[in-house]
């Protein structure tokens, strides 16, 4: 934390100490050197100094850097004036010069309080939110920011949760585990109740909800859930309150005591149509989906540790006039009148099914049209390779002068890549349909990795290390792997700068479940921005320029993910602008059920 120093009634950081010594500096040197220079007449850039402690002190004091700008302008006019005259054509310039000194300052302050300002609201809010906030590494947990909410809900100094890691917040090992299956699902996730450890070690009930910010960040909330955790566990003292709760509660509970319902509320009844009488003592299977009754779970008289709640359950539900609706069921084990009961929350999902439904049929359609489209524009293609071949591999037959024959011979590369575009269209098509089956077996990875390089003709082009154990086997599908590192080592290859270098790299351990295998390049890199965008079809780090310099489609991203996704895995990018990307793929150790892309 930086330090203050008082001088009389002003206080001042030590930052700020350096940076105005700086701009003196900088200040009393552009004078120094702008007089010597109008003194020899020595006409090189000498105005343009004073723009060095002018825009310093503007970004970093803007109101001041305006009095800065004028103090440079009247020394610089008075250092012409002393000099120049009776050049007025000289003296007209040096006046431009310090006019365009103010007004230059004007535009950096007025920009530099926009940005300060906005920063400062975003602050404000992350700050002073009503929910504790954490961001988090998803790869080594550690905290990279917190707020002060959170550590007053947990009794911790900022400093304190600073230097652990998110996974130690946990309580239970159980809440730990959870949390990290649900991580690994690679979706946001909203209403996750676990349990975390205070300052003072006890167990505080919390809600989080998390997403990613980008490949490595995530952004979680924390609501404290405690009191309403107690407030459950002493429903019979709090009966009344608990009671008002749900009636006003905008989704649906249900309460269940030995599988019999004891309590619904109004958004329940209003949900299924039914009266209270109708509910009462009554079970609830039939009025759920006579397809989904047996997901429905017949709940024991009391907790049992061997017979745990099920967790999220989607059920679609009869109502009263004969329509179907579909709910979210959430359990709980609560205490009903001195007695064990399930406390059930249903959220009604019914018209987000039905969007997920029309985004699916759209999906499908669109499938359909690219599916159409890619074979409709590779049939006129076989003709013109054809001739293509023909005139290229036999030219004196057909009259093809050298200078023709290399023209052909663009124009037949040109056309290759049109083909090759069309197949990858065509190929995700196919994966986005699902019917790309996994043929996995068990393979050496050095192996298939100089396939890779030999067949590809990479050792040509760049200067290849690889740093992986002789005997490194996956069990995974080697065609699919093999198209993905193949992708991955184009784009390395084709983004890198001379000198080219790329690395290749396994970076797990026995202990990690995941194979981690590195492509590290020296190339372009890629924008935090643009990482979430580079696995789109079609999208590229720089749509405009990049695919016309590096030949690139913009498809074979897009491709590998869906790959990886399949073997259960994903794809991690790290990248540094005019440094270079590395791109790591992740999948299990054992073999998956084959996911959906």
């Amino acid at each position: 934390m930086d330090r203050n120093v008082r001088i009389g009634d002003y206080s001042i950081t030590h930052t700020d100490i350096v940076r105005i010594c700086v701009i003196l500096s900088l200040t009393l040197s552009c004078i120094f050197i702008t007089s010597i220079s109008l003194s020899r007449h020595v006409e090189t850039i000498y105005a343009q100094l004073f723009y060095f402690p002018i825009l310093y002190a503007t970004y970093f004091f803007p109101k001041r850097g305006l009095y800065l700008a004028g103090f440079c302008a009247i020394v610089y006019e008075v250092l012409a004036y002393i000099y120049v005259f009776p050049d007025t054509g000289g003296l007209i310039f040096t006046t431009g010069q310090a006019i365009l000194f103010i007004g230059i300052a004007a535009v950096v302050a007025y920009f530099t309080e926009k940005i300060n300002q906005s920063e400062a609201r975003y602050r404000s809010i992350f700050e002073t939110s009503l929910l504790g906030i954490i961001l988090f590494d998803q790869n080594s947990f550690a905290i990279r920011m917190t707020n002060s909410h959170l550590a007053q809900m947990l009794g911790f100094p900022e400093e304190e949760l600073g230097k652990m890691t998110f996974s130690q917040l946990f309580f239970a090992k159980d809440g730990q585990r959870r949390f990290f299956e649900y991580l690994g699902s690679s979706e946001d996730v909203v209403n996750f109740e676990t349990l975390f450890v205070a300052k003072d070690r006890r167990p505080v009930w919390v809600n989080l909800s998390w997403s990613r910010i980008d490949d490595n960040l995530v952004s979680c909330s924390v609501i404290d859930i405690d009191q309403r955790k107690q407030a459950e566990q002493a429903a019979e003292e709090n009966y009344t309150q608990y009671k008002q709760v749900t009636e006003n509660a905008p989704t649906c509970i249900i309460i269940l005591a030995h599988n019999r319902i004891v309590y619904a509320n109004p958004t329940f009844r209003a949900f299924t149509g039914y009266e209270p009488g109708e509910l009462m003592g009554n079970d609830l299977r039939p009025i759920i989906h006579p397809e989904d009754r047996d997901r429905f779970p017949v709940f024991p008289d009391a907790p049992d540790p061997r017979q745990p709640l099920p967790g999220m359950t989607e059920l679609r539900f009869l109502t009263k006039s004969g329509d179907t609706r579909l709910g979210t069921l959430f359990f709980t084990w609560i205490l009903q009148k001195g007695s064990h009961a399930v406390l059930i929350n249903l959220v009604d999902i019914t018209e987000h099914e039905k969007l997920k439904v029309t985004i699916q049929q759209d999906n499908e359609r669109r499938r359909g049209i690219i599916s159409t489209v890619a074979h409709e524009l590779r049939t006129p293609l076989q003709p013109i390779m054809g001739y293509l071949n023909l005139l290229t591999q036999d030219p004196e037959a057909y009259g093809v002068t050298d200078e023709t024959k290399a023209i052909l011979d663009r124009c037949a590369k040109s056309v290759d890549r049109e083909r090759q575009i069309i197949n990858q269209m065509l190929e995700l098509s196919v994966l986005d349909s699902g019917k790309i089956p996994l043929k996995s077996s068990i393979f050496n990875v050095p192996d298939m990795l100089k396939t890779i390089i030999e067949a590809g003709g990479y050792t040509t082009k760049a200067d290849i290390s690889m740093d992986v154990p002789p005997g490194l086997r996956f069990d995974a599908d080697e065609n699919k792997i093999s198209i993905v590192i193949d992708s991955m080592l184009s784009n390395a290859v084709n983004y890198s700068k001379p000198p080219r270098k790329i690395r290749i790299a396994y970076l797990s351990n026995a202990q990690e479940k995941m194979h981690r295998l590195a492509i590290q390049d020296n190339g372009v890199g890629i924008t935090n921005s643009q990482l979430d965008e580079i696995f789109e079809p079609f999208q590229l780090p720089d749509s405009g320029n990049v695919s016309r310099k590096y030949d690139r489609i913009g498809l074979s991203l897009s491709i590998a993910k869906k790959y990886i996704r399949m073997h259960g895995g994903f794809i991690s990018v790290d990248s540094v602008v005019n440094i270079g990307s590395t791109f790591t793929i992740h999948i299990p150790k054992q073999r998956q059920h084959e996911e959906k892309v």
